[in-house]
């Protein structure tokens, strides 16, 4: 599903209160832009039977204090289920979401720092971080040029 129809689905599910789709359309180039970043255009989400999206502290390992949490995308189903940890915790199942939907989503995970995806199948070594700071920062700076710009005309 290409990024433009990611965001129209994202505003046509978006409560109808007068204000969240406008909000969504206001902020869909800072989603376009971050996920033409990315390699995929959906990647697997573990999460649980509830929808709870599975998150994962992450230490350095020179500085034990210092931790970091995450939540991890897989570019296959059988990259997310391979890294499924082993547990006594709940079944995990691994979604399939669109890029934009997952960056949008990430805006509202005040507990996650980052958003760290995985472009090769079966390499789970190194990851593409996006950092929820960097993503609110240029939501903030796209809204702000959204109402400061002058309405447009159409006649």
């Amino acid at each position: 599903m290409s990024l433009d129809l990611q965001i129209q689905t994202l505003i046509d599910n978006a409560p109808q209160d007068g204000s969240t789709p406008g909000a969504i359309a206001a902020i869909a180039p800072v989603l376009k832009a971050f996920g033409d970043r990315l390699r995929h255009r959906e990647y697997y989400i573990l999460q649980t039977d509830d929808g709870n999206w599975l998150m994962t502290t992450l230490s350095n390992r020179l500085n034990a204090d210092l931790e970091k949490s995450v939540i991890y995308g897989f570019p296959s189903f059988e990259d997310a289920k391979a890294s499924e940890p082993e547990s006594n915790a709940p079944q995990l199942l691994a979604v399939a979401l669109p890029v934009t939907h997952i960056l949008f989503q990430l805006l509202a995970l005040e507990r996650v720092e980052s958003l760290i995806v995985f472009e090769t199948p079966g390499q789970r070594e190194t990851g593409m971080e996006v950092k929820r700071s960097d993503l609110q920062k240029a939501v903030a700076l796209q809204l702000q040029q959204y109402r400061s710009a002058p309405p447009s005309n159409l006649a």
